[in-house]
């Protein structure tokens, strides 16, 4: 990809803001734009604290096909239950993304991790939105305690990778950052 060069002072720049929502989960503006072309526009954003989420593996990483953890979640915004990894957002600004995701996995599915490694970030939808979240995986796995909110309805899902990829494939997991991480996990972690 071409890297562009703006002449000084046409560099992309928000110019103003004007707020629309400010709720629990998310903060919704139109704000006015100078695009790298310098014209002007309007865009409206949403902008979010960011997220973790975590892929349990439950059995040893060199199994031949790896036993992962998902859950079931019942999600109103899709009309019904979804296929998803753990995840959420951090409890106050700044949290750390480990104990965030640590957290996270413990509340969901009542395993806390004894090792956690950090995969990547990925944007959910960087047209109009700056949520971004952050992958990692998690082994060694021991009983914890389930702390689910008040409006999370889920059932706990057990499979093998090799399910888990072939769902992708056919349609049944569509939640992307799901997607996302056992997409990485089953190509850098796991060379399929």
């Amino acid at each position: 990809m071409e890297k562009i060069d703006f002449p000084a002072g046409d560099e992309p720049a928000r110019l103003g803001s004007r707020l629309v929502h400010d709720g629990r989960i998310v903060r919704l503006s139109v704000d006015s734009v100078r695009f790298p072309d310098g014209s002007l526009g309007e865009l409206e954003m949403i902008r979010h604290s960011g997220a973790a989420a975590v892929l349990p593996v439950l059995s040893g990483e060199d199994s031949p096909d790896p036993q992962i953890l998902l859950v079931h979640q019942y999600r109103y915004a899709t009309g019904g239950y979804i296929y998803e990894v753990p995840a959420g957002r951090p409890d106050s600004p700044g949290e750390d993304w480990e104990v965030c995701a640590r957290r996270e996995l413990e509340e969901e599915t009542g395993l806390r991790a004894g090792r956690l490694r950090y995969l990547t970030a990925i944007y959910t939808t960087p047209g109009f939105t700056d949520e971004r979240i952050h992958l990692f995986l998690a082994t060694d796995l021991t009983p914890g305690a389930t702390s689910r909110d008040t409006d999370e309805f889920m059932e706990l899902e057990p499979m093998p990778i090799s399910r888990a990829l072939a769902m992708i494939r056919d349609g049944e997991i569509s939640d992307a950052k799901t997607i996302c991480t056992l997409l990485y996990v089953a190509v850098f972690v796991f060379g399929r």
